[in-house]
């Protein structure tokens, strides 16, 4: 059991935050060393760690105001022409390109072995951290304690995710204290969080460990995986144009991300897809705000799968636009 507890610098405990940005201070909650305490006890009744070395572990963990600043304003919230623009872009496609040509052959056996494109694959990875290289600065146990104890919209989330990764670190042998990852404790070139990576990511190359933060067949065939995993339907179609939609659409787009509309029933109401789809087909219909007015979209299975990654349709969206750029660009290096 590999778990190197080592003292973490209390910096910011019972210290006054200071925010250059706002001007205000931020101290870090009464109750966070208590908080942390008890989860140490109950982790240590529930799942058998030694609770003298975690308690030890806990008594190290640094709140981070500025990760609560973080979660607070995520890229989400941005209009589609604001979003776009930070994933969809020329650098990113050559970029994905060249990690395609690199990693080719793994995947190529993703693709056999799971039915996810490799374009798609590769656009995930370069949505989610430039292949490998923004995958996070916040070590992950000081991420997910202050999500878990110091921010109570989603305190009973974070909770579970730091047990997770707790057990995490002991099954795969993980670096509690050193690994990094985001704001929200998601790790590595795919971001898995705690739970996903228990659930979902596989050893790819069979050398008996999953390793998402520095092995990249390990990391491709964990996102094939994912999608695998959560219905991703081999040689079908993501995405579509929506023609004829409008705000007389409303109440298309009010039904949820979830594909529940036949196609032929969006027809009658005038809106058809792009090109032809078989007419039994569900849909959502997806409005996003463009630079020059609303955009509609009809989003099926596969884009919806998409959305399990990250529950956001603009974040489906653009996986799938930088997945389309990525190809162009591989056609026009290969003519």
């Amino acid at each position: 059991m590999a778990w190197n507890i080592q003292k973490i610098s209390l910096s910011w405990t019972c210290a006054a935050i200071l925010l250059c940005a706002c001007g205000t201070i931020t101290a870090t909650p009464a109750d966070f060393d208590r908080k942390t305490q008890d989860f140490a006890r109950q982790m240590a009744q529930k799942h058998g760690f030694d609770q003298a070395e975690l308690a030890k572990l806990m008594s190290g963990i640094s709140y981070r105001q500025k990760i609560i600043d973080a979660i607070s304003r995520p890229a989400e919230a941005k209009p589609w022409h604001q979003y776009r623009k930070i994933f969809v872009t020329e650098s990113r496609a050559r970029e994905g390109v060249a990690f395609w040509e690199a990693n080719k052959d793994l995947l190529q056996k993703a693709e056999r072995e799971f039915g996810v494109p490799q374009e798609i694959i590769v656009a995930i990875i370069g949505v989610e951290t430039r292949y490998g290289r923004h995958a996070g600065t916040y070590p992950v146990t000081d991420a997910l304690a202050t999500l878990a104890f110091g921010y109570p919209k989603r305190a009973e989330f974070f909770r579970r995710e730091l047990e997770e990764w707790l057990l995490l670190t002991r099954e795969e042998e993980l670096d509690l204290t050193g690994t990094k990852g985001s704001y929200a404790g998601a790790m590595g070139m795919p971001q898995f969080i705690p739970s996903s990576y228990r659930a979902y990511a596989v050893d790819f190359d069979g050398d008996g460990q999953r390793d998402l933060i520095n092995n990249k067949a390990d990391v491709i065939g964990s996102v094939a995986a994912y999608f695998k995993r959560h219905g991703w339907n081999r040689g079908a179609p993501i995405t579509s144009p929506a023609r004829g939609a409008g705000a007389e659409h409303e109440r298309f787009v009010k039904g949820g991300m979830k594909p529940s509309f036949r196609i032929d029933e969006l027809t009658r109401a005038g809106i058809t897809p792009e090109r032809p789809l078989p007419e039994e087909s569900l849909s959502s219909l997806i409005r996003l705000e463009g630079i020059k007015g609303d955009e509609y979209w009809l989003g099926l299975n596969n884009f919806y799968v998409i959305t399990r990654y990250n529950h956001s349709n603009l974040y489906a969206m653009a996986v799938y636009q930088l997945s389309r750029k990525i190809l162009a660009e591989k056609s026009v290096r290969k003519g």
